[in-house]
């Protein structure tokens, strides 16, 4: 009775080897990974795989940071696509209705570009009798231009110095030009300069 129990109970540690033999092996073949002990001191092996995924963790992170691209660096290099338009509006004559004319077409080809996302400069040249448009005695548009200067910043007005010298001595008085225009010397040398900058020219 005591054979057959011994026999029986080395076959069972056989059989037990044999399985653990082969889990091992179909472990190793799978390419799983397995990790024996180095030291007795639980403590010490947690904290050694601790800091082996800490590791890990950072050196992962750092590559990730150093592969991305913040979104505002990037747009920021983007060039801007917006076009730029430039127009010369010339008024020379002491008429009403071509100084509204000349605020019309100012008005509604800044209103044009500006539905578009387009970028655009109206510059309103006087000269001879067109200087009563910007007089501040005289203007029979005073009113839009005050208007204007407020509701579309992208027009402004050039009044010539050479015709308000020549009114002066005409009528012995000072000529008074409203604050939303600018005196240049010559209105028509304006013009010009303007031109060979590739500006628009439009008489109305």
């Amino acid at each position: 009775m005591r054979v057959f129990q011994q026999i029986a109970k080395v076959t069972m540690i056989g059989a037990a080897t044999v399985l653990l033999s082969a889990s091992y092996a179909a472990a190793e073949q799978g390419g799983g990974r397995y990790w024996t002990p180095t030291t007795t001191n639980p403590t010490a092996d947690y904290r050694h795989v601790s800091e082996k995924v800490e590791r890990v963790h950072v050196s992962r992170k750092a590559t990730t940071h150093k592969g991305e691209r913040s979104p505002l660096n990037a747009n920021a290099r983007l060039p801007s696509n917006a076009k730029s338009h430039n127009l010369i509006l010339q008024v020379n004559t002491n008429d009403p209705a071509a100084m509204n004319l000349a605020l019309n077409n100012a008005v509604n080809v800044a209103q044009y570009y500006k539905d578009l996302g387009e970028k655009v400069k109206i510059e309103v040249v006087t000269f001879g009798p067109g200087l009563h448009m910007l007089r501040d005695d005289t203007s029979p548009v005073k009113a839009r231009l005050e208007e204007m200067a407020l509701s579309t910043p992208e027009v402004s007005f050039k009044a010539c110095g050479n015709t308000q010298e020549k009114m002066h001595k005409a009528e012995n008085k000072d000529i008074p030009i409203v604050r939303q225009a600018e005196v240049v010397k010559s209105g028509v040398v304006r013009v010009m300069e303007l031109q060979e900058k590739g500006w628009s020219y439009v008489k109305p």
